[in-house]
């Protein structure tokens, strides 16, 4: 439960004096619904307040603070604006100019005879100096705490600078002194302020450093804390050992040897299966490494032991790929495979549930429907989780409790992950790497080329479909809109057809599941040549007969996501090509993108320099993800600080008695604080 000392922070934000459903709803835009999410939300720069005695023409386009004295009042006609006259101390005059219509509420703020501090932008008018909608109108008696440098947010419509500065600083009031959790040696050498005043510094003044380090480093000590009690929860809680006796993998017929590094990785999986403390690992292999082999050796060694195999995947796309591939590979194999997504209903999902509890199903491949209430297995040994930046931890353990003993979890990316980030987000893992490709997959060659040569590239298309070649093309991310992407796919769509005719297929993510689907199978039987798509495609489509891949609007994505999307081709014994058309007004970070994808293939490397150009945030592509990032640790606070974080964390586990005593207690505030408290309910479960 969380800690009482915590609740003020909790509370919905319309608890703050002023915040009603009006504010509300801007503020939800920003995802600001708690007092907490106020205090997260940091400056991002400032404004400088120049204090004045008398107006200056050179002072036109500053932000001034100064002493005036309203004159008179013009109102224009109609909804036209509200203007008072005003004065400083030698008799130069200024407008303060007010839209809106609503003169009262301005003669109210500046009464005709009576001083006033004045805070806004100078502009000119004409000849003459103006100020529109001034930031600060107050009493000289009360204009003291006018601040000479003021914070600036991130806003959305309908929320000013200043009033969400207020409640900020009622956010901040609200905040408690909280017991210390940093170890304080560490905190004395890197001279952290506490936490309340980190706070409020952050806030104040977005160059303070180290109050911003603070923050950063709380975060992810939080983080690294709740990996540790999560990995030694599922250490203390014993499995069932799986030693298979190796006749399914035996009789297992490959096209190819396993490389070196895939032989490692079922190596390093059999000698964690055999254990009784069940396995968390994490398997990374760049697109077309092979994973899907590994695994399948993986369940094999559990279906031969005499339990069941799980395999999840985070779309029905993927899952039905991996069912189909699965029973390709173990066909004539007394194994018996069966897929449990959304769409199976009726007799058919009462069937596939009859044969998991009393265990005729050995394995199980599906969406996230396979750890629902209602699906009990006999003996389940090993779950695998592929493309696992799409789930959190929570889904993991959800799925780790359908087994009356823990399963054995395997988990797989294809989005390589730079070492920083394997600590910072599978911490309470073992890793293994496939970092060489199977025989015979040739590099993809990638080419950089001018939106302007659009012809060019669908004349190129044209002669790759004459000679059987099948390709896709994806279209560019228009904004953060699901719609607006859909729309440029189906009027690019549109152009290809007037062209190629019902060859050209179209698949985006607000199409249905089963209509998606057979769009995607009649790709894969080859009845459409061409494949228009939004980044759907990312995961999960393999089609070995399609080696041209155009990227439209290429400097509009990340790293990432164009390595991904890359890998769709290449997945034969063909040379595939890739093209990224590019816009030309370009940023250097998108020159230096496009430069790194033409130049190397090794998915590694791609997203070491991803998290340098982009930040942690994007690596996995948040927006892709699900995965929620870190909010307060940036990249660079990630790099610098992750392995003070984690030895911090291992200290307080290892040598203060995890989360009892003093120090302990300070931590579990921590977890509640940064919502990294399911791992407080795992050690009380363990």
């Amino acid at each position: 439960m969380r800690p009482d000392i915590l609740n003020p922070l909790f509370a919905e934000v319309e608890a703050l004096k002023g915040v009603g459903p009006a504010l509300a709803k801007p503020l939800k835009r920003l995802e600001l619904e708690r007092v907490v999410d106020l205090l997260w939300h940091l400056p991002t720069g400032t404004i400088e307040r120049h204090k004045r005695d008398v107006l200056d023409m050179a002072d036109a386009g500053r932000i001034v603070t100064i002493r005036l004295v309203p004159t008179s009042y013009r109102a224009s006609g109609g909804r036209g604006p509200f203007r008072v006259g005003a004065v400083d101390q030698e008799g130069n005059s200024i407008s303060l100019t007010y839209f809106g219509g609503n003169p009262g509420w301005a003669k109210k703020l500046l009464p005709i005879g009576e001083p006033r501090v004045v805070s806004g932008k100078l502009d000119l008018y004409g000849q003459e100096l103006q100020m529109v909608h001034p930031d600060h109108v107050l009493p000289p008696a009360e204009a003291g705490d006018l601040p000479e440098h003021e914070p600036v947010y991130p806003l959305s419509e309908g929320l000013t600078n200043r009033r969400l500065g207020q409640m900020i600083e009622q956010a901040i009031e609200r905040a408690p002194e909280l017991p210390e959790w940093i170890e304080p040696g560490l905190k004395a050498a890197r001279g952290w302020p506490d936490w309340r005043e980190a706070v409020t510094r952050a806030q104040a003044d977005p160059q303070d450093v180290i109050a911003r380090q603070r923050l950063a480093y709380d975060e992810l000590f939080a983080n690294q804390l709740a990996l540790m009690l999560v990995r030694a929860s599922s250490r203390r809680r014993k499995g069932v050992p799986l030693i298979g006796d190796g006749r399914l993998r035996d009789a297992l017929k490959l096209p190819y040897a396993p490389t070196g590094a895939q032989s490692r990785a079922i190596a390093e999986i059999e000698a964690d299966l055999r254990q009784s403390t069940p396995m968390t690992r994490l398997l990374q292999g760049d697109v077309g490494a092979g994973k899907t082999l590994v695994a399948t050796m993986a369940l094999l060694a559990a279906v031969e032991a005499g339990a069941q195999g799980a395999m999840l995947a985070p779309t029905e796309i993927l899952a039905r790929q991996h069912f189909d591939t699965l029973s390709r590979t173990l066909a004539g194999l007394p194994v018996n495979v069966a897929i449990l997504t959304g769409r199976e209903k009726g007799r058919v999902r009462e069937s596939t549930l009859m044969g998991l509890a009393d265990g005729s199903i050995d394995i199980l491949v599906g969406t996230h429907a396979i750890f629902q209430e209602a699906v009990s297995y006999k003996r389940l040994g090993l779950a695998v989780v592929d493309e696992q930046h799409r789930f959190g931890v929570a889904q993991r353990m959800l799925l780790q409790a359908k087994a009356e003993r823990p399963p054995h979890l395997l988990v797989m990316t294809a989005t390589p992950i730079p070492r920083t980030l394997t600590l910072s987000h599978y911490g309470e893992m073992d890793v293994s790497r496939l970092d060489e490709m199977p025989p015979g997959r040739q590099p993809i060659e990638t080419r950089v080329m001018s939106v302007d040569r659009l012809d060019e590239v669908a004349g190129a298309l044209g002669r790759h479909l004459e000679k059987g070649g099948q390709a896709y093309w994806v279209c560019p991310l228009v904004e953060e809109s699901e719609v607006s992407d859909m729309a440029a796919a189906e009027s690019r769509a549109a152009m290809l057809r007037q062209m190629f005719g019902d060859r050209v297929g179209l698949v985006h993510g607000r199409m249905k599941g089963p209509e998606k689907d057979a769009v995607m199978a009649a790709f894969q039987r080859g009845d459409h040549g061409v494949l228009v798509a939004t980044t759907v495609i990312e995961v999960g489509v393999d089609v070995p007969n399609s080696t041209l891949m155009i990227i439209e609007g290429a400097d509009r994505f990340g790293l990432a996501q164009l390595h991904q999307l890359r890998g769709r081709v290449g997945r034969g014994d063909q040379k595939s090509t890739c093209l990224l058309l590019r816009g030309n007004a370009l940023s250097e970070t998108s020159r230096a993108r496009l430069a790194l994808m033409r130049e190397t293939n090794d998915g590694f490397r791609i997203a070491e320099e991803d998290l340098r150009l982009r930040g942690a945030g994007d690596i996995l592509g948040t927006r892709q993800s699900g995965e929620a990032g870190f909010r307060l640790a940036g990249p660079e606070a990630v790099s610098a600080l992750i392995q003070a974080a984690t030895d911090d964390a291992r200290l307080l586990v290892d040598r203060d008695g995890g989360l009892e005593g003093v120090r302990g207690t300070a931590a579990r505030t921590a977890l509640y604080l940064f919502e990294r408290d399911a791992a407080v309910g795992l050690l009380r479960a363990g």
